[in-house]
């Protein structure tokens, strides 16, 4: 059996097909869904999904949303979202350079700078990883 998944996005949708697996960035971690997989809705965060439609795996960046998991049908509604073979992974690495010296940047004291800066940081963070960059912690 497989899983029917669609990605939507306020201007498009980013995947619509079937797939074997998925792993969510869900709010509370990663999160597997495998078909026959009990109903559930879920707050997604800030991160990579992996989408096993065969046998590769295939990246696609989330930046935060909810998913529905019912009768092996997953619907995905994110704030955001790009494939990770779409992404051009030098950009990335640099995009994500960039934001982890601003959010070195800010001062302690800056608390909606810091907030802020998190969250850039945190998208250009699974826009490198989705396109298949590395990230130390």
């Amino acid at each position: 059996m497989t899983l029917n998944v669609r990605v939507i996005a306020p201007d498009k949708t980013i995947w619509d097909d079937e797939c074997q697996e998925i792993i969510l960035p869900s709010s509370t971690g990663q999160l597997g869904i495998l078909s026959g997989h009990a109903p559930l809705l879920t707050a997604l965060d800030v991160g990579v999904m992996r989408v096993r439609p065969e046998k590769d795996w295939l990246a696609i960046a989330l930046f935060g949303g909810f998913a529905e998991v019912e009768d092996n049908t997953v619907t995905i509604l994110v704030n955001g979202a790009q494939r990770g073979d779409e992404i051009n992974r030098e950009q990335a690495k640099a995009e994500y350079d960039e934001a982890v010296a601003a959010f070195d940047k800010v001062t302690e004291d800056d608390r909606q700078g810091k907030i802020q800066a998190e969250q850039a940081l945190k998208r250009k963070r699974s826009l490198f990883q989705a396109s298949g960059g590395m990230v130390q912690s």
